[in-house]
């Protein structure tokens, strides 16, 4: 008979390392953060906002459990933005502490590094469900109109989409998300599913800015998604939903130490576009 055991990450290497102790450092001294920024964002809203490089920028509760949909995007260049299936790969589907957050082809480096997480010991529950989710994208209306035949304007897209207007943005350049707060897993038929979120008042999630990063937040119209969004038995579940506050700080040079941005990989080739030597 034959024992299940744990595959090995299909992705390794000493890239994907970091230093613990200097993220520890960040995410524990506390008081000697300077906020530059904060705010709250309503329910069944979207906001979008800067977190300069060497920054944390903290997203916490503030009066009940409430699921937000994150993205980033280099402030200099949106085309660099958050991968999420990538990051799958080279993180893990949910994410914590010590995790990052990387960008898309041909950047590819981290854009966060997250370095607090109140829900980190939330683990694996009974039903496989976790936080902070990767595995699925943000809700969408026209989603809502296929499965439910409901024309909704405050889906977590569209929260989006009205955030970044302002910074020259547009529909295209939003991108699958960061579920913080999120509870989510596979169910035995390889589904997708979600659960209520574990979240209480006070609850936070901070990352690191590797970069100058311009970050988007919805608050997401399912609120805690206790209850079904789409499909038979679904209903509107307003009452469910509530705030989230966003927090940056700036911190002390000193704790940054010899900290640098991080670069691309040397990649040098054309993909086998240039001219070859027998040509």
């Amino acid at each position: 008979m034959t024992q299940n055991r744990l595959q090995e990450a299909a992705y390794q290497g000493p890239a994907l390392e970091v230093d613990r102790d200097f993220y520890s450092r960040i995410g524990d001294d506390t008081q000697s953060r300077e906020v530059i920024d904060e705010f709250t964002i309503p329910i069944r809203s979207g906001q979008a906002w800067d977190v300069p490089a060497g920054h944390v920028c903290r997203i916490s509760t503030v009066d009940g459990p409430q699921v937000g949909d994150l993205n980033l995007w280099n402030r200099r260049d949106p085309r660099e933005h958050f991968w999420a299936a990538r990051t799958r790969q080279l993180q893990a589907a949910h994410v914590s502490t010590f995790d990052r957050l990387w960008s898309t082809l041909p950047f590819l480096r981290p854009m966060a590094t997250i370095v607090g997480d109140t829900l980190a010991g939330y683990g694996t529950d009974s039903e496989g469900g976790r936080v902070h989710d990767t595995l699925g994208t943000r809700c969408d209306p026209y989603v809502s109109q296929m499965l439910s035949g409901v024309d909704f304007d405050y889906h977590c897209h569209s929260n989006l989409v009205r955030a970044i207007l302002p910074y020259g943005l547009t529909e295209f350049d939003v991108h699958d998300v960061l579920n913080v707060f999120q509870c989510t897993g596979l169910n035995g038929n390889d589904e997708y599913f979600m659960k209520t979120c574990p979240a209480r008042p006070g609850d936070h999630f901070e990352f690191f800015a590797e970069q100058d990063l311009l970050a988007a937040l919805s608050t997401c119209p399912g609120g805690d998604l206790s209850a079904p969004m789409f499909g038979d038995g679904s209903s509107d579940p307003v009452e469910n939903c509530h705030p989230l506050k966003v927090t940056v700080y700036r911190l002390p040079e000193d704790l940054l130490g010899e900290w640098e941005q991080p670069s691309s990989p040397n990649y040098r080739g054309a993909h086998g576009l240039k001219p070859q030597p027998w040509a």
